[in-house]
């Protein structure tokens, strides 16, 4: 591994040695604390992405998704109306402010404007609804992001170490290059590890729940992070932003988590909707 490889992974490391603790203490801690965590990363998000949008298109001014945001997350942890007359609001003011623009496809503005702001919004609105979830909330964050860590980290050594030697072909070339079948094997069965580490450190978690959660977690978390480099090809960058160090911006660092928390509420959703018949 050459010294640029060494200095990212080194950074990873730091990151990763201040960032874990601080999200396991906010997620313990609950309520406002783990809402106003959610609220800055969404926040952030929302600013990379408008980032992302105005390379190709017109977006409505920042300050405009900045406060959509804000009224959304607020509804999602406060939960004072349907999500949905929200959605309705937000597309209303968006074609108004379209009647003033002069530049650029209107139905292109509307549809990525609108893209983007659910796509961000829906996905860290889930985490505020899966913490809400008593009196299992706080597992069900500490599983998701336990099971993500774990995919990340064996898919991250697995690739490095085996990639290319079983299979010949990339899991998806065309939009990340570096990822590999190998790889993802290894995010896999460290997702399912990572999962019944959870479940056996925790005994109200049910270990069914908690594996089946991993097995899927582990599946189906490239996604994210292919759904989210798919927007960056379109824009043409790198990386969303440059936050955080060795991993670049929250859409980078997070996409995997965003893409993961709406999936894994509704599966927490209906199993305890059918638990309770």
């Amino acid at each position: 591994m050459g010294e640029t490889g060494i200095s990212n992974l080194q950074q990873r490391i730091a990151v990763a040695l201040v960032g874990i603790p601080l999200i396991l203490w906010l997620n313990w801690m609950g309520r406002e604390y783990f809402f106003v965590l959610v609220l800055l990363l969404t926040l952030l998000a929302t600013s990379e992405f408008h980032r992302l949008l105005s390379v190709r298109t017109f977006p409505p001014a920042l300050p405009w998704f900045l406060f959509f945001s804000l009224v959304l997350q607020l509804n999602f942890f406060l939960q004072v109306v349907d999500a949905w007359l929200l959605i309705l609001f937000i597309l209303m003011v968006l074609l108004v402010l379209e009647l003033f623009r002069t530049a650029g496809s209107r139905i292109v503005s509307i549809g990525s404007s609108m893209t983007a702001l659910l796509y961000v919004n829906v996905t860290f609105g889930s985490m505020l609804l899966l913490r809400k979830m008593e009196p299992m909330g706080a597992s069900y964050v500490l599983l998701m992001f336990v099971c993500i860590w774990a995919a990340d980290i064996l898919a991250y050594f697995g690739g490095s170490r085996f990639g290319g030697r079983l299979f010949k072909r990339k899991l998806f070339e065309r939009l990340s290059p570096h990822k590999t079948w190998e790889g993802f094997i290894a995010g896999c069965v460290g997702s399912v590890f990572g999962s019944a580490a959870v479940a056996y450190f925790d005994p109200g978690l049910h270990s069914g729940f908690a594996l089946l959660a991993g097995l899927f977690t582990g599946l189906l978390s490239p996604l994210g992070d292919l759904v989210e480099s798919m927007f960056k090809r379109d824009a043409e960058v790198k990386d969303s932003s440059s936050l955080i160090p060795g991993h670049g911006g929250i859409l980078d660092r997070f996409d995997t988590a965003m893409f993961i928390s709406p999936l894994l509420y509704l599966y927490a959703f209906f199993t305890e909707s059918l638990n309770g018949l």
